[in-house]
């Protein structure tokens, strides 16, 4: 294994606003900062999540907000939630939508219903230029079809979040102009297929994330999740790739940088 490394990192998807944080929230986001994690993105998944999130965002200098509706919550979502969450997305502190995408795992939502929204969440991304963070269980088929539906406008602009598909759907999503996630699952003892996956995207298109509270990396797995532990994920993905961990932190906080804030990459 490599040395462990102070590299600066940004963990580009977690849930700072979930119950699991309630109690020590300042004492997380210390603890990320100095662990040299210099940004984290906390992301909704409902209108409520949302606003949750932009209020963390303005709260904290470190932390920025991804506003959407979740797969697994669109049968719940009123017209009225994606008028707001389109509100949401012009505040300063928002640089994302999402996450969206579609879940054939938990079927909680019809499958139209998660189809209807994650069109509007590509749509709206392109209408006001920012990326879109896709979700995608047991529905690789599905969300390739709809992306390369939306490709025929353009190159894509997003982020599929914690990748756990194979290397053919992770090509054609890097061929559409995609970024490709890697949560802790990777780290796990015996996810050596997920590493090789990872091992086949370019590294100017990989992005770290911790998805905190859950998926905590190997050696953490079964502890709540924090975005201090994406360093476990980036040391990780940087022993596949055969670079030092520094030079996997570089390429990762350069790629996040460049699709979230362009103007400051």
């Amino acid at each position: 294994m490599m040395p462990a490394m102070n590299a600066p990192l940004i963990d580009t998807h977690c849930h700072l606003d979930a119950e699991a944080f309630e109690q020590d929230l300042e004492e997380i986001i210390r603890r990320a900062q100095s662990d040299n994690i210099q940004r984290m993105l906390t992301i909704g998944i409902t209108l409520a999540t949302s606003k949750a999130a932009v209020a963390l965002a303005e709260r904290f200098e470190n932390v920025w907000a991804v506003v959407g509706i979740q797969p697994n919550y669109a049968h719940e979502a009123t017209a009225s939630d994606w008028e707001q969450i389109q509100k949401l997305a012009a505040h300063p502190r928002v640089v994302g939508i999402g996450e969206t995408g579609l879940d054939r795992y938990w079927d909680f939502a019809p499958i139209e219903t998660q189809e209807e929204y994650f069109r509007l969440h590509l749509s709206y991304s392109r209408q006001i230029s920012r990326p879109f963070i896709v979700h995608c269980r047991e529905a690789e088929a599905d969300v390739l079809r709809m992306l390369k539906e939306d490709f025929c406008d353009g190159a894509l602009n997003g982020v599929m979040h914690s990748f756990c598909g194979d290397a053919e759907m992770a090509a054609a999503c890097v061929e559409m102009g995609m970024h490709i996630s890697f949560a802790g699952m990777v780290t796990f003892r015996k996810n050596d297929e997920l590493r090789a996956v990872a091992k086949t995207v370019p590294l100017d298109r990989l992005l770290v994330e911790t998805d905190a509270p859950y998926l905590a990396p190997h050696p953490r797995r079964g502890k709540r999740n924090e975005p201090a532990w994406v360093r476990h994920t980036a040391e990780c993905l940087a022993e596949v790739h055969g670079v030092t961990p520094e030079e996997l932190a570089a390429a990762t906080t350069a790629n996040a940088l460049r699709l979230f804030w362009p103007d400051a990459a």
